[in-house]
């Protein structure tokens, strides 16, 4: 019997509340522990999420899935963007300093599971956008044992405007992008370039995985229209420790959707949890 906890808040560095999912099997006995970073425009509540949540925990695992604390969502709305000003403050740092928050609250003496966790066996997972805050924590912490991606970008630099759409972008001091599924004007504030250009080296995905000396797996699907194979190619190409395993046909959300009403998985989606889990377990 799976025992669920959803939207536990702790507070980060920010001033912020990180909510948080935890999903398990209630055994009083340590399992190894997942800890799964959503992507750009993600929440930990979209789509099928809590479906590779149970999976996992039926697997044995302990997994916990967050937002990021400036994702746009609330704790009173945790799923979808109420909060666009707090989107628009967010960066790559706040997400990295949001993760080693979870990380440290996993470890502490008083972690309200402890006896449900293998806290020196903690494995990322991170999708898309948060394959890259995966792949740098994983390079930088030692309390992570394994690292999986999943659709993971390789670069952050290259997703900025450049030329007049820069420099339009300092002048007016925010950039707005249009959620295709809410119809939201969802803002940049120039803050995120700037602390990009600040903590450049920290922040470039590629350099992190050339570092990376534990278990590294690097999931990606040949037809994802919104971050290219080629980016998983190329994270892949920095490591030679590091397995590629590519999905023939599969998409960047590997075929879910939010809302996802159905109580299976896609094929893909559990095609890449199950290797997931295999690559956890060994």
């Amino acid at each position: 019997m799976i025992s669920i906890d959803k939207n536990i808040n702790i507070v980060g560095r920010h001033q912020k509340p990180i909510l948080i999912d935890v999903f398990y099997n209630e055994t009083r006995t340590p399992k190894p522990v997942i800890v799964f970073c959503h992507g750009y425009k993600g929440f930990k509540d979209w789509g099928a999420w809590d479906l590779v949540a149970r999976m996992f925990a039926n697997a044995g695992f302990f997994f916990i899935k967050f937002n990021f604390s400036h994702n746009g969502g609330t704790a009173e709305q945790p799923i979808d963007f109420p909060d666009l000003e707090a989107f628009g403050q967010n960066n790559f740092i706040k997400e990295l300093d949001d993760l080693e928050t979870v990380i440290n609250w996993i470890t502490a003496p008083g972690f309200n599971f402890k006896k449900e966790v293998k806290s020196k066996d903690i494995i990322l997972i991170g999708h898309s956008r948060g394959g890259g805050i995966a792949t740098i924590k994983a390079a930088e912490d030692s309390r992570v044992s394994k690292l999986i991606t999943w659709a993971s970008v390789s670069d952050y630099e290259s997703r900025f405007p450049k030329g007049q759409a820069l420099e339009e972008w300092q002048s007016n001091g925010v950039m707005y992008v249009q959620n295709g599924r809410t119809k939201q004007q969802m803002p940049h504030y120039f803050q995120f370039y700037t602390t990009f250009i600040a903590h450049k080296e920290r922040l470039t995905i590629t350099n992190a995985a050339q570092q990376i000396q534990i278990p590294y797996l690097i999931i990606h699907g040949t037809a994802d229209s919104t971050v290219s194979v080629q980016e998983g190619k190329d994270i892949h190409s920095c490591n030679a420790n590091s397995e590629l395993f590519l999905i023939e046909g599969a998409d960047h959300v590997f075929g879910a959707k939010h809302p996802w009403d159905r109580n299976d998985l896609p094929k893909n989606l559990e095609i890449i949890t199950k290797k997931s889990i295999d690559f956890a377990n060994f």
